[in-house]
C-alpha cells in the first residue's frame, strides 16, 4: 500500500498532476475576459434605493440630510450600476433620462440646504425609477 502511495505521488509530480497542478495550469490559462456585473448588481443597487420608499424627512427642521444624502447617493450608485449592465443603455433609457435630469438640477453640492431645495425632485426620481423597475424586472432578475 505504501509502494502504490508513492508510485502515484511520483507519477502525479512527472505528469504535472498532484496538489498543485490545478494552480499551475490555472496560472498558465489565457486570462478569461472579465464577466459583466449581470443584474445582481442592478438588483442590489436598486434593493438599498427601495429601503429608503418608507423614509422621509421635513425640509427645513434639520432632518434631511442623512435621508436626502442618502437617496441621492442610492441613485447614484443604481445609475454606475445600470451603466455596467450588460443590457447597455438603450435598456435603461428612461431611467437614465430621469437620473440625469436630477444630476443636472443638484450638481455636485450634497449640503443639506442645496439638496433641501431639491427635496422634490429627489423624491419624484426616487418614486418615479421605483415605479419604472417595479414594471420592467428583466432589468434585475
Amino acid at each position: 500500500m505504501v509502494v502504490a502511495a508513492a508510485l502515484v505521488s511520483c507519477t502525479q509530480a512527472s505528469s504535472g498532476g498532484g496538489p498543485d497542478a490545478d494552480v499551475r495550469n490555472a496560472a498558465a490559462a489565457e486570462p478569461a475576459a472579465a464577466p459583466s456585473p449581470g443584474p445582481a448588481l442592478v438588483r442590489d443597487a436598486f434593493a438599498t434605493l427601495q429601503a429608503t420608499l418608507n423614509e422621509t424627512c421635513t425640509p427645513g427642521a434639520g432632518d434631511c440630510a442623512y435621508f436626502l444624502g442618502r437617496v441621492t447617493r442610492e441613485l447614484t450608485e443604481l445609475d454606475e450600476s445600470m451603466r455596467a449592465d450588460a443590457k447597455g443603455p438603450g435598456h435603461f433609457e428612461e431611467p437614465f433620462a430621469d437620473l440625469k435630469a436630477l444630476f443636472d438640477k443638484v450638481g455636485d453640492d450634497r449640503s443639506e440646504a442645496h439638496l433641501e431645495k431639491h427635496f422634490s425632485e429627489i423624491v419624484g426620481t426616487r418614486n418615479g425609477i421605483n415605479a419604472w423597475m417595479q414594471a420592467h424586472p428583466d432589468a434585475y432578475r
